[in-house]
């Protein structure tokens, strides 16, 4: 079968790159599907840091790409932990510091990510078919700031999606003033109370 050329045309000087977007409500309640709070990998590049990157680095790509967590990947592409914000400004730079007698702009990735071992996840299939309610519940019930959704692909557990609580405030229209979790869920409580 023979090939003809296909017609081409030169880019405007207005064109933009198209690219994954997870566009998520700007209001829910508690009864929205869960979805409509999770950070979903199939339609958004999850950012990442590699064990060997500096805490710098780390923090400087946070920043840069406006989020407040990044997957830690090893060499073979499989997640090794998570290093949060929280995680470079709190007391684990300082520990490894100490401990190990280096310079702060020494301190590794692995060093203070939390390692895959110690994270914990939700099944896609539960989400699917829960409420954000159920999503807010899981979050206080664990203490944590987010929690991994995972999906069995060909056999292999991927991470699918994220929830955090730092969006699921914002989304519930709920501002939060403190860092501490347990004060996040009080004042979550409170300001649902008073609607």
């Amino acid at each position: 079968m023979p090939y003809t050329r296909l017609s081409s045309r030169n880019l405007d000087q207005s064109s933009g790159l198209l690219r994954p977007a997870c566009v998520l409500p700007d209001r829910v309640n508690l009864e929205n599907p869960a979805l409509d709070v999770m950070t979903d990998f199939r339609r958004l590049t999850a950012f990442i840091a590699t064990p060997g990157d500096s805490i710098r680095q780390a923090e400087e790509r946070m920043v840069r790409r406006k989020v407040r967590l990044l997957f830690v990947m090893d060499s073979e592409d499989r997640v090794a932990g998570l290093i949060t914000n929280t995680d470079i400004h709190g007391e684990k730079p300082m520990q490894v510091v100490q401990s190990r007698g280096i310079r702060r702009d020494e301190v590794l990735v692995a060093d203070i990510m939390t390692p895959v071992d110690r994270l914990e996840a939700v099944d896609y299939e539960d989400i699917a078919h829960s409420r954000v309610g159920h999503v807010l519940e899981t979050l206080k019930a664990r203490g944590r700031q987010h929690a991994l959704v995972i999906e069995n692909v060909n056999g292999r557990q991927m991470v699918r999606g994220l929830l955090s609580l730092s969006q699921l405030c914002k989304q519930l229209g709920v501002s939060v003033v403190t860092t501490e979790v347990a004060n996040t869920f009080l004042e979550i409580e409170q300001h649902l109370a008073h609607r």
